[in-house]
């Protein structure tokens, strides 16, 4: 496992959330390869999306096989640099939680759909799975609303 990963699943154990990381061959930077490497559907893919509100970070979580409306939601796209300093992950390894600092977050109602969803483990190679409402319950200031 890349040290990464397992310094994120050291990190979410500290806050009471297990989890398994799975390290694929292939990349799964993006959630149609995600998907294919783990063989769900693409909308079980967490894509976690850092937007900014003025100068407010705003994490988005929405579904692999959704996009977000980020005019709608008043937020634009951060740049990868900017990402990496706000999260410490890199643009396709962006885990939904353990950041290094709170950041508000949006979760795409959508995800309901599924029992169980992947999200990225800190690397665009290491993917760990969750159920969906253990996923929302650990971020408990997250709004979930329809973010397409």
């Amino acid at each position: 496992m890349h040290p990464t990963a397992a310094r994120l699943a050291e990190r979410l154990r500290e806050q009471g959330l297990e989890i398994e990381v799975t390290s694929l061959d292939d990349s799964a930077r993006t959630a149609a390869l995600a998907a294919a490497a783990l063989k769900v559907e693409v909308g079980q893919i967490v894509k976690s999306l850092v937007f900014l509100r003025g100068e407010e970070p705003v994490l988005v979580l929405c579904a692999g096989d959704r996009r977000v409306d980020a005019d709608r939601l008043g937020l634009k796209p951060a740049d990868a640099d900017r990402v990496r300093q706000i999260t410490g992950f890199s643009i396709g390894g962006i885990p939904p939680l353990g950041h290094q600092v709170e950041l508000t977050t949006l979760i795409d109602e959508s995800m309901r759909r599924f029992e169980t969803v992947w999200a990225a483990a800190g690397t665009p190679h290491d993917v760990f799975s969750v159920a969906t409402e253990k996923l929302i319950g650990a971020i408990p200031d997250a709004q979930v609303i329809d973010v397409g």
